[in-house]
């Protein structure tokens, strides 16, 4: 998918937002908006994803702002968060569309879009958002593809419920491949986040999806042997979040997509054709 025109306000929003988490100083925050604005006037309409064209600007804000996780505070909290609200729900979470929507709805956990902000109390949201089901279900389709999968990871809180997920997919005989994030990068998944949920011992193989390259989305020029051989001999690879899409959904080189998310912007929506706010369960082949 590519950068949209009306994707600029929302990035340059997300960068100043995480300038702001670190610099108390408008000027310094207002010198590096200008400077990643600058960058993707002139970059904004190569033909590439959406998410290699956002990952360069972020990595500019990253250099500019002299930190390279600056959501580390809100990803701890996004942690803890999740844990709290897991540990509510789980027993409630027993079927796989059971697991599925949970993991849709913890996509939720998202700072600094325009268009997007994080409720203040996630288990109350949570119950709404699960008793409301999924907007589109294909759950009953990618079930029979999860003999080998790719899990394609997102945010840091989000990762707590997919481990549920990759739990049921072992029981049930999948073996699964996890990535995460190579390098930080918004408050995304990375190793250190999968390692602390014990990950490296629930699945067959962990690996990051860049080699300490901060990121976005998946980048199949940027993605290690093991991750590219595991794309290779997947039967199903479940993309989670907007960046995935955003990333995978003109490549056609791949085995079936499981597309889990929360639809966050119009764009996307637009590509969907589902309305923002939509928990999404998609299957694509």
């Amino acid at each position: 998918m590519r950068f949209y025109p009306g994707c600029t306000d929302c990035l340059i929003s997300r960068v100043e937002y995480e300038s702001r988490l670190c610099i108390d100083d408008p000027a310094h925050v207002a010198e590096i908006v200008g400077a990643c604005r600058d960058l993707l006037r002139r970059i904004a309409t190569v033909p590439l994803p959406a998410p290699v064209i956002a990952s360069q600007v972020h990595r500019l804000a990253y250099r500019l702002i002299g930190d390279d996780d600056p959501y580390r505070s809100l990803k701890k909290e996004n942690y803890t968060v999740a844990l709290a609200v897991c540990r509510v729900v789980r027993d409630n979470l027993v079927t796989f569309r059971d697991l599925v929507l949970a993991s849709v709805i913890a996509n939720t956990l998202d700072y600094g879009s325009m268009a997007h902000s994080v409720t203040e109390n996630f288990v109350e949201f949570f119950g709404d958002e699960f008793a409301a089901g999924l907007t589109v279900d294909d759950t009953d389709a990618m079930k029979p593809l999860t003999s080998r999968v790719v899990y394609l990871a997102d945010n840091c809180g989000e990762i707590v419920f997919d481990s549920l997920f990759v739990d049921h997919l072992k029981k049930s005989g999948s073996h699964v491949t996890f990535a995460v994030r190579g390098a930080p990068i918004l408050n995304d998944a990375t190793l250190e986040d999968a390692l602390a949920l014990g990950l490296d011992r629930r699945v067959d193989l962990l690996t990051p999806t860049t080699e300490g390259v901060a990121e976005l989305g998946l980048n199949r020029d940027l993605i290690p042997a093991v991750l590219a051989d595991a794309l290779d001999r997947a039967t199903l690879v479940i993309a989670k979040g907007m960046a995935n899409y955003e990333s995978l959904s003109e490549d056609r080189d791949l085995p079936a997509v499981a597309y889990l998310m929360s639809v966050k912007c119009g764009p996307i929506g637009a590509d969907v054709g589902i309305p923002v706010g939509s928990r999404v369960a998609l299957l694509r082949d």
